[in-house]
């Protein structure tokens, strides 16, 4: 299982609007974005994230030919370290990562991970912030994930 995450724009934004942000360094050692993202993102990032710069910039170029800055960023940087994993929201990206063979999670799974490791007593609660957000996130699959956390 990774312990290296790379998280895109809508995982921060997110987790700040619920204020929840320190579950990323709960649930993984190393937490990194790309200065594309932390841009995105706008506002002052955590002192335990990592801006790096993806290596391959060709890549990147590549990528964001289909998809926004941050994503193909943070896809580009997954060549660059050792296994990480994507967090990703936007669906595009996910099938793009996934058919470059990278391992991916988004904020749902980051969610349903830090309940498992016993950083959330409660997973409902949480849910029903995320909905206050405007995360779009279907009736459906909140009964899938918490009934997957015995919820």
């Amino acid at each position: 299982m990774p312990d290296l995450v790379i998280c895109d724009t809508s995982c921060l934004i997110l987790f700040s609007k619920i204020k929840r942000l320190a579950l990323l360094r709960d649930c993984y050692s190393s937490i990194y974005v790309t200065p594309e993202i932390a841009e995105e993102f706008g506002e002052a990032l955590p002192d335990w994230t990592q801006i790096k710069e993806p290596d391959n910039k060709a890549l990147q170029q590549t990528l964001a030919q289909v998809l926004g800055k941050g994503e193909s960023s943070a896809i580009a940087l997954a060549f660059d370290l050792p296994h990480p994993l994507l967090a990703l929201d936007d669906l595009k990206a996910r099938k793009v990562a996934k058919s470059l063979d990278l391992k991916i999670t988004g904020s749902l799974g980051i969610l349903v991970k830090a309940k498992q490791q016993g950083h959330i007593g409660k997973l409902s609660p949480v849910l029903n912030q995320v909905q206050q957000t405007n995360f779009r996130i279907s009736e459906n699959i909140i009964r899938k994930i918490l009934s997957m956390v015995g919820e």
